[in-house]
């Protein structure tokens, strides 16, 4: 069973590592929890996925993709599936910091080789600090954040 304090602690996580966040793109968020999370903490957050069924926040019900026009300070994904490898190129391609909990692979490999493959992906698109952080839940809970300067929020 999926820990039902994820959402809080990624929140409480991004903010303390991005506290000059105004605006996060959640991608493949679901009902919208995430969403819910930054906006008891006084962000605005526009949430991405194909849900018809949803909390009463700021959804777009479609595909995130590259052209997606940016209005965001964090890019983020909490068990984003195939959209993972996405919040990273899409943060590097608009120079914005992201975080992702990484669970399934897009390409069948395995949870381990996914993480360093993900780590190393965000170090070749140029960003300047890749770090992972681990949230105290059950489940996969490893994060892997990107930012552009050596101190989030600098």
């Amino acid at each position: 069973m999926a820990d039902k304090r994820r959402f809080d602690l990624f929140a409480e996580l991004l903010l303390q590592r991005f506290p000059e966040t105004r605006r996060v793109y959640d991608v493949a968020g679901g009902m919208g929890r995430l969403n819910r999370a930054f906006l008891e903490r006084g962000r605005s957050c526009l949430t991405f996925d194909l849900r018809h069924k949803r909390l009463p926040v700021e959804y777009a019900e479609r595909l995130f993709t590259l052209e997606e026009p940016c209005d965001a300070d964090l890019v983020v994904g909490l068990h984003a599936d195939g959209a993972t490898r996405l919040v990273i190129e899409y943060a590097a391609r608009h120079r914005v910091g992201f975080a992702v909990v990484p669970c399934c692979s897009d390409n069948g490999m395995p949870y381990k080789p996914w993480m360093r493959h993900l780590t190393e992906l965000a170090q070749s698109l140029g960003f300047t600090s890749v770090t992972e952080e681990v949230l105290p839940m059950a489940g996969r809970a490893r994060v892997i954040v990107g930012s552009w300067s050596p101190e989030p929020g600098v």
